[in-house]
């Protein structure tokens, strides 16, 4: 089915700008919807671990991304979340009885506890990641190398960009 209209398809080809942000505008609030429902990681979960939650691979993600920053804490997962920091701590208690995360002194400060991926949650982020990019790979399997090529620089731009203005707007809403 398609879901955009024939007039935005003819109108953001021939180059008119209000037509393609518009188009733009209708095409996130269909990717909205489908990322809302989280179906990429429902099927990666389905396929991979049944008994994970979405939060535990959330978490997992969350440590796999700041670990390159340094040492993770339950502070830092929480905030990359937007969780409040008792609701990670929580799910942090889950992913080590699963083996997934240990918790360690930090080498920093030993006061501090800080979580660390295992090879077990390294192994579930591998799997998890394999069946998304086999996802993307099926969406893909029809365009030509040059779209896809354009189409992955054109999009982590975008979403750079979408990022730096909500942090943006967000900070300003809070001041």
């Amino acid at each position: 089915m398609d879901h955009a209209s024939s007039t935005l398809d003819n109108t953001s080809e021939t180059g008119e700008p209000e037509a393609s942000r518009a188009l733009i505008a209708q095409s996130m609030g269909r990717w909205r919807t489908m990322v809302g429902r989280r179906v990429l990681a429902r099927l990666a979960i389905s396929n991979v671990a049944p008994s994970l939650e979405i939060t535990h691979l959330d978490v997992l993600d969350a440590v796999r991304r700041a670990e390159p920053q340094g040492e993770v804490t339950v502070g830092t997962i929480a905030e990359m979340m937007r969780i409040d920091p008792s609701r990670a701590s929580r799910i942090v208690g889950e992913m080590v009885t699963r083996g997934a995360l240990r918790r360690e002194a930090s080498q920093a400060d030993a006061r501090r506890i800080i979580v660390v991926m295992t090879g077990l949650g390294q192994q579930l982020m591998a799997e998890i990641q394999a069946v998304k990019r086999g996802v993307i790979e099926s969406v893909l399997a029809d365009w030509p190398e040059d779209d896809v090529a354009a189409f992955s620089h054109l999009f982590d731009r975008f979403v750079t960009s979408f990022e730096r203005v909500c942090s943006i707007r967000e900070k300003d809403s809070s001041d």
